[in-house]
């Protein structure tokens, strides 16, 4: 018995056959007509530079926390010292630090530094390193002269502190003299325990010339100081 196919009402070929699919037979699906893809090149160049890129922070992070651990002893100054001021042992404190190659001055120097001077300002909390001190006070050079004040109240500001930059003043005793500077620039070498905040003696450097007439009106009681801010 003889069979036939019905034709597809709206003309098209049944699908199924070659004539569906363009009259092409075996291109059934789009997926088909894709290209084919070229395999992946592999690049072993890259692949060993990430790698060593990953070793190399690795050890970099192994080496910073075993240095980490290496803590040296140094000297931390606690206040203020000027340039030119002798470093005593009372202004020094032990701390611990990483050693990061830096030349801190070690704690077991410290009687060594107490006999020299401080070549820039120190502030409080500075970790002394080499290059920081001096076995000669550029301020006591030839030419220089320290002179002792004995200061009365009112003669000199309550908060002068040792390495400040004063003006020493003549004021004389009489109400009709002048007052005049007699030195225009001088540094306080020094100060006595009673001198803090209300008198007593205060030891300051100048030069040679004028060392004779500050020693003169300081005998009678006729010295003033003044501080200068931010003088050098």
């Amino acid at each position: 018995m003889r069979t036939s196919e019905k034709p597809a009402r709206d003309g098209r070929p049944a699908a199924g056959r070659p004539e569906a699919n363009g009259g092409h037979p075996g291109l059934s699906a789009p997926a088909s007509r894709r290209l084919p893809m070229p395999p992946r090149e592999r690049k072993p160049a890259l692949a060993a530079l990430a790698v060593l890129l990953i070793l190399g922070g690795a050890l970099a992070t192994t080496l910073l926390t075993m240095r980490a651990g290496d803590r040296v002893s140094a000297i931390r100054i606690t206040r203020q010292i000027a340039a030119g001021q002798p470093i005593a042992l009372s202004a020094m404190e032990e701390v611990q630090v990483a050693g990061t190659g830096v030349e801190y001055v070690p704690w077991r120097l410290r009687d060594q530094v107490a006999k020299t001077y401080a070549k820039v300002p120190l502030v409080p909390g500075t970790l002394l390193i080499r290059g920081m001190t001096t076995s000669a006070s550029e301020e006591l050079a030839p030419g220089k002269a320290i002179v002792g004040l004995a200061l009365k109240a009112g003669q000199m500001p309550a908060d002068l502190a040792e390495g400040d930059r004063v003006q020493v003043i003549h004021v004389p005793a009489r109400s009709d003299g002048a007052s005049r500077v007699l030195v225009q620039n001088a540094l306080v070498h020094s100060i006595g325990a009673a001198g803090r905040g209300g008198g007593g003696l205060v030891s300051i450097i100048v030069d040679t010339a004028d060392s004779p007439t500050v020693a003169q009106h300081s005998s009678s009681g006729e010295i003033a100081l003044a501080v200068l801010p931010g003088a050098s």
